[in-house]
């Protein structure tokens, strides 16, 4: 309540001040106070109902409208009591009408300013620019289970939970518990009726986000501060209680910690100068315990360890837009957009997709594509860490003319017309130097079925795998058979390999043969092609070789050189 107290109060000063100039004019008798201060409170009181539900922010433009709207009802009202009910404007009360009227003509300035200083929101966002990522090895996996299956287990698993009837599930989060990559969703309240009757929710769910297999788990946790409680339980007006000088982000979400009790998470931020743009150098997390309802503030990252993700989704795509949009400003975004950037809708929260890195440690991606319509190839693509809030470009010549996420998918979309599988989550990966989209395969029912690997520079190579590794050794030994993707930029160290030929078996790819074989007591399979070294061809079981090879995680091996006893040598 003290927050919709303080800026209730706030939103009376332009009343409070023209009702004092008035009485110093007009110098009122003591019924006439009374009157105008029991009309005043009432009015107080009704605005006070009103902010205490909205829960507008602290905020320039916010505060500025309130006051207008206090000053246009409760100024005239006073003017009718102190005059009587004779409405004539005198000459000295004229000012009163002429400020009011500057005022209001301010609101629509204040969000002109405020569009054309768009490119400073863009340059309060930490930025970095790289060539291109780190490449996939063997221990990144990627999310294989959509949000929407997750939500279809949970919801189907609603009847271990008691009272049913009573919610629904909340916001589903993503998260790493106990080093396994989890969906996280809170039980939320149907209704009013519902929160009255229980007054508190039994607890969440989590189930892999890895695993195609895995069910959902309910774990007991009882909360009664939630996005759904009503009144002073309500997690947003209990951050806003405390910090109604800050924006709040979308809706809070859930975490748990180590001890397994969940956490209500809300980013949060302030507006640059006047204007109701975000500062995104300045952002802030409010951390809510759902038993308690204590609240407290960090920056983003120095939030507690077990939270992964302080930077919200909705902040991220954000971040994403101005960094894009608004390079040169609003003006360029609509007329000319040099170095404009749009971010694409492939995300699973809001434009976004959660991933996370070798060091267990979450980001945002998003790809951008051309504001030019009617072209499907991406200019690079974004990385947003989920507890700084920095946001690395990758742009290199990796990333150059090759297909965007909507693309990706729509490959996949074609491959199985009949099942009507469909691509979702579309992530850009470097494999072994080669931008690679590694899109998930789910059926209608949003059930995950393949793993596809596209190689982002052209549309008709792909693998499927119905397995992150037996996809990506799959993509690899392709790579290495296809003689117009030889020459990798990857940077995988080169290793001298020396033994006995086991297995052979050579291939075709456009007029080039390409030999792959085993060593003895040796899991890697290699691949030579002719190009090489022309002999390679001759090669039999029983040869020894000695080899450079670029070895990528202890399954693939591309020969680099090969001398072959007594062929070559």
């Amino acid at each position: 309540m003290i927050g919709a107290l303080i800026t209730t109060g706030l939103s009376f000063i332009l009343a409070l001040c023209f009702i004092i100039i008035t009485f110093l004019k007009q110098k009122p008798n003591k019924k006439k106070v009374k009157q105008i201060f029991i009309s005043f409170l009432i009015i107080f009181i009704l605005f006070l109902i009103g902010i205490y539900f909205i829960m507008p922010s602290i905020i320039v433009p916010n505060m500025l409208i309130l006051n207008l709207l206090v000053a246009i009802i409760t100024v005239p009202l006073v003017y009718l009591l102190l005059m009587g009910g004779n409405i004539t404007i005198k000459k000295r009360h004229t000012s009163v009408f002429i400020i009011t009227g500057l005022l209001i003509l301010s609101i629509p300035a204040i969000y002109v300013y405020g569009l054309f200083s768009l490119d400073n929101v863009h340059d309060s966002i930490q930025t970095e620019e790289k060539e291109q990522a780190k490449p996939l090895n063997k221990d990144d996996t990627p999310i294989a289970v959509s949000p929407e299956s997750a939500r279809n287990k949970m919801q189907k698993s609603m009847s271990v939970v008691p009272n049913p009837q009573f919610y629904d599930l909340g916001k589903l989060q993503v998260q790493k518990m106990n080093d396994d990559i989890v969906y996280v969703a809170p039980l939320e309240f149907t209704g009013l009726w519902k929160f009255i009757r229980g007054q508190e929710t039994e607890g969440f769910f989590t189930i892999s986000a890895t695993n195609v297999n895995a069910q959902p788990e309910f774990i007991s946790s009882k909360m009664q501060y939630t996005n759904s409680s009503y009144f002073h339980k309500n997690v947003q007006r209990v951050i806003y209680d405390k910090f109604p000088h800050y924006v709040q982000s979308g809706e809070a979400q859930i975490e748990v910690d180590e001890a397994g009790k969940p956490w209500y998470v809300q980013t949060l931020y302030q507006t640059m100068t006047i204007t109701d743009k975000p500062d995104l150098n300045d952002l802030k997390v409010a951390v809510v315990d759902p038993t308690s309802g204590e609240v407290a503030l960090y920056d983003t990252e120095e939030a507690p360890a077990f939270i992964e993700g302080s930077v919200s989704s909705e902040i991220a795509s954000l971040q994403n837009e101005y960094y894009g949009k608004y390079v040169h400003g609003w003006f360029n975004s609509k007329f000319g957009k040099k170095d404009v950037r749009i971010p694409n809708e492939s995300g699973t929260e809001k434009s976004v997709t959660p991933v996370f890195d070798e060091n267990g440690e979450m980001y945002y991606f998003t790809d951008m594509t051309s504001p030019k319509e009617n072209i499907d190839s991406a200019l690079g693509y974004t990385m947003i860490h989920a507890r700084t809030g920095e946001l690395t470009y990758f742009n290199g010549e990796m990333n150059n003319g090759i297909m965007d996420s909507e693309g990706a998918k729509q490959i996949v979309n074609k491959e199985f017309p009949e099942k009507n599988w469909e691509g979702s989550m579309p992530i850009l990966y470097n494999i072994d130097g080669h931008a690679t989209w590694v899109v998930n395969v789910l059926d209608p029912n949003g059930l995950f079925k393949k793993y596809a690997y596209i190689n982002a520079a052209d549309s008709d190579f792909v693998v499927f795998g119905e397995t992150a590794n037996q996809a990506l050794e799959s993509y690899r030994i392709a790579l290495q058979q296809n003689p117009s993707f030889v020459q990798s930029s990857d940077g995988a160290d080169i290793e001298n390999v020396e033994g006995a030929i086991t297995r052979v078996l050579v291939s075709t790819k456009d007029n080039i043969q390409i030999v792959q074989f085993l060593l003895q007591n040796d899991p890697i399979i290699y691949t030579v092609n002719t190009t090489i070294e022309p002999k390679a061809i001759f090669l039999t079981e029983g040869d020894t070789v000695n080899m450079e090879v670029k070895v990528r995680d202890g399954a693939t091996g591309s020969v680099e050189s090969i001398v072959i006893k007594g062929l070559t040598d």
